[in-house]
């Protein structure tokens, strides 16, 4: 089944905790510390994947979480957990669902991109031995993961997409071009799904997708509006194809007039695609007829092609003319860099902030919160080692400044601490 667009929520591994524990040996009674650091928690990696055609899987499966590191035991580091690795199709764009951010556009095969990063192990007491305190009796606590709902949307690669009306007999042509078999019938809307075929011309292949067709409105959404339009985004030269004796009657040029209204509502720069015109099923009618037809085209200044998608009527010139104007859209592309492993995101934001509340106060800031989840808050030693970390970065100084007393409620993250003087 076809889906391109799926909700998924991420979770990354939490980091394992570090060790506090001393050296013990016969003949030592006072070894100094060796605990050990924690393991890091398991990443969630997106990976762009052209063996995949949909996003189905994610209907069935909706939340993906890594497994944490694990806990270091004495001077014996802990493990890191493995990272999920998720197979998403070539095209598929990945959306924070939280603040509408474009994350990454998966549109190489092959690439990669870090959703979540795992959390970092926590440090055993013998990062914390200085000249002062020599014996520390704390350890730290594996960093928490990251969670993230993201909004997947796949966007169909192909060279050649084939718009047109419903009906207007896109998919019998690419059965015909191409080895591909899509759903063919002699009424509106055969085609609900994007189907891609792989196009041979001389020893070259592309790609060619025959898209949902459009009808009025499309542009705003209406049938399968940006579905449809979304997929076209990618293609690099478009194929009108346009029935050239309708069933109803209506009049072919009205019909190219509307989709090509359609385009421009939706995007400027889907609309300036290189076009090629086909005027299809010539076999319906006399050679006058067609004529009459085609003379409505030529002075739109486009390559015109008449074609018969059942029969196989000039079909091979028209596979040499979309694969030359494949060629001239890549000659006129700008090269790009292709990133393998895009970055997930700029470093932790080191901001914070304290405010008052009913109940007391509340320092808020990713930094500072994380810091307090790293923190065996049971132990003592552990607790003062947060307090002067965060006096000396500055969050005690700005309580004091807005008149925190003795015992007054302080709130960092899921904690609540009684606030006092050390």
């Amino acid at each position: 089944m076809f889906f391109d667009e799926a909700t998924v929520t991420l979770i990354s591994g939490k980091g394992g905790d570090g060790a506090a524990s001393f050296h013990t040996e016969k003949h030592v009674p006072r070894g100094g510390p060796n605990g050990a650091n924690g393991g890091r928690g398991g990443d969630v990696i997106l990976v762009a994947n052209r063996n995949k055609r949909t996003l189905y899987d994610f209907k069935l499966r909706d939340k993906f979480e890594a497994k944490p590191g694990t806990k270091a035991v004495s001077n014996k580091a802990g493990k890191d957990a493995k990272d999920i690795i998720i197979h998403v199709p070539v095209g598929t764009v990945v959306t924070d669902s939280e603040t509408g951010k474009v994350l990454v556009d998966l549109s190489t095969d092959g690439m990669k991109f870090v959703a979540c990063q795992g959390g970092r192990g926590g440090m055993g007491n013998l990062h914390f031995t200085t000249s002062v305190r020599q014996t520390p009796t704390f350890a730290q606590r594996g960093a928490p993961g990251e969670t993230v709902v993201v909004e997947l949307e796949l966007k169909l690669v192909a060279e050649v997409g084939l718009i047109g009306l419903p009906n207007a007999g896109k998919s019998t042509l690419l059965s015909r071009l191409s080895a591909a078999k899509p759903k063919i019938g002699a009424y509106p809307f055969t085609t609900i799904t994007p189907n891609l075929g792989v196009v041979e011309v001389a020893g070259e292949t592309f790609v060619m997708s025959d898209l949902p067709g459009l009808i009025e409105g499309a542009s705003q959404g209406v049938g399968l509006g940006h579905q449809f339009l979304r997929h076209a985004e990618r293609n690099k030269v478009l194929l009108h194809l346009i029935d050239a004796f309708p069933i109803d009657e209506s009049d072919p040029f009205a019909n190219y007039e509307m989709i090509e209204s359609e385009l421009k509502l939706y995007s400027e720069d889907l609309y300036n695609r290189p076009r090629i015109i086909a005027l299809n099923k010539i076999d319906m009618g006399n050679e006058e007829m067609l004529a009459e037809v085609k003379a409505k085209f030529t002075h739109l200044g486009v390559p015109i092609f008449t074609i018969s998608g059942y029969v196989g009527t000039n079909l091979d010139d028209l596979k040499w003319a979309l694969y030359k104007e494949i060629q001239k859209a890549e000659e006129a592309e700008i090269p790009t860099a292709v990133i393998l492993a895009p970055e997930v995101k700029p470093g932790m934001d080191q901001s914070w902030d304290v405010e008052k509340t009913e109940h007391g106060y509340r320092v808020t800031g990713k930094r500072i919160e994380r810091l307090v989840a790293m923190t065996d808050l049971d132990n003592r030693d552990a607790v003062h080692y947060l307090y002067r970390k965060l006096r000396r970065i500055g969050v005690i100084q700005k309580l004091e400044e807005m008149g925190a007393d003795q015992g007054d409620s302080v709130e960092i993250g899921d904690e609540e601490f009684s606030y006092e003087e050390w």
